[in-house]
């Protein structure tokens, strides 16, 4: 059960009361992104998400911010993603006002002194090379520029050090000007709460937010006719790769069968592809098939990290169970197993406040539409092996797949273009 409630300025209000719950979480999600960014500022959005924790004119530094929520054992923090950025406290139930205070405090209030902006270039600078570092987590960043190219849901969304190095508060004033603004913007409480009380909290919270249009961003164009693959030279002893086909997005019914699809291949300890690449081949760590996607398209990725002179080998596998299953399908059990799961997932992720608070306030910042536990759970009972299978007829296909990786390899490009064209 929830209650939405928008205000005048279009600011709008989800509260979730939950029953069994001495916690409260605060959540503010702005509809902005790094798909709202131009080349010129790549990166300022998540740059941004730092500089709101660093001071504003009540707490005029990042300790006084900090120490107000450790003071009572919350937690807090943020996050940037391609189409959204958000903030959040958690925190026991009767401290709830400390947590509205402060999180509509640096959402609003942030000072963004000169100081602190260049103290922290070095601080996110840090943060690219660990990034680039990290083999495992840069992959995934290659297989998205792969996808897009040019388009900015494939630009990396810390920013390139070229652009965090010229970022001036002048360009942060004028990208909250245009996107940090009630239409563009939900605040979502859930817990151990008065809903009454809640809303009206937020309502005087929030009387400062900038009442204007939001800016839109300009729509993608995909354009794709055979496989694609990056291979970046790097030193290691293990490949770590992404091998995945385009697919759905947010608005499209196919994106629960989509789901299902994820997790029958590579979602957990007892998919096609965890047995067969690891508990059978013993060829990763991990390995794992997810579906990503945003409000104007998507895809679905298996990744893995792998010896590497078995890259070949466990590639092959994958293309030949993506083959498999478009060929001939799932059986009722995977399909049915595969669902139990994701909504086992879901009721266990729904036990904590903060989570609650990001399943209402996502869907209703990228879809302007809010599907409870119950509704979301019907869509997928929904999904037959025949819708499985059609989806896999669909993406399943050379002209749709990509493949990324990052390994000791400057000769490598010829032979997994090869094994791409093979699915």
């Amino acid at each position: 059960m929830y209650t939405k409630t928008t205000f005048k300025n279009g600011l709008r209000i989800i509260t979730v009361p939950m029953k069994g719950t001495n916690t409260a979480a605060v959540l503010v999600v702005v509809g902005a992104g790094s798909r709202y960014e131009t080349k010129e500022i790549n990166g300022i959005s998540h740059f941004l998400e730092h500089i709101h924790f660093k001071g504003t004119t009540k707490r005029p530094t990042a300790q006084a911010i900090a120490e107000e929520l450790d003071a009572v054992g919350g937690e807090f923090n943020a996050a940037t993603g391609a189409e959204e950025t958000y903030f959040y406290a958690k925190v026991g139930s009767k401290h709830l006002n400390l947590a509205l205070d402060v999180i509509s405090d640096i959402f609003l209030n942030s000072t963004f002194k000169e100081e602190e902006i260049n103290r922290e270039r070095g601080v996110i600078i840090e943060e690219i090379n660990m990034m680039k570092d990290t083999p495992m987590q840069y992959v995934g960043e290659l297989f998205e520029k792969l996808l897009y190219g040019k388009e900015t849901v494939g630009w990396n969304i810390l920013g390139e050090k070229e652009n965090i190095l010229k970022i001036k508060r002048e360009d942060f004033l004028n990208y909250i000007n245009d996107h940090y603004v009630a239409k563009n913007t939900v605040v979502c409480v859930a817990g151990k709460i008065d809903e009454d009380q809640t809303i009206k909290k937020i309502k005087n919270y929030f009387t400062d937010i900038r009442e204007k249009e939001p800016k839109k961003r300009t729509k993608i164009k995909e354009s794709q006719k055979r496989p694609q693959s990056l291979i970046q030279f790097k030193k290691t002893d293990q490949t770590h790769f992404c091998l995945g086909v385009r697919a759905y997005n947010l608005f499209q019914p196919e994106k629960y069968a989509l789901s299902l699809l994820s997790v029958i291949l590579g979602g957990n300890m007892s998919s096609r592809l965890f047995i067969k690449v690891r508990e059978r081949e013993g060829l990763a760590y991990y390995i794992r098939t997810t579906a990503e996607m945003y409000t104007d398209t998507g895809y679905l990725v298996t990744q893995a990290g792998v010896d590497n002179q078995k890259v070949e080998k466990a590639i092959q596998i994958i293309l030949n169970e993506y083959k498999e299953i478009r060929e001939k399908g799932v059986s009722e059990k995977e399909l049915q197993k595969a669902k139990e799961y994701l909504k086992g997932k879901t009721l266990l992720e729904m036990e904590s406040s903060d989570e609650v608070a990001a399943f209402f306030s996502n869907q209703e910042i990228l879809t302007n539409k809010i599907l409870t536990l119950k509704e979301k759970f019907a869509k997928i009972d929904k999904v037959t092996v025949e819708d499985i299978k059609k989806i896999a007829q669909d993406i399943f296909t050379p002209q749709k797949l990509n493949l990324a990786l990052i390994g000791p390899f400057k000769e490598k490009k010829l032979a997994c273009h090869q094994l791409l064209q093979q699915l």
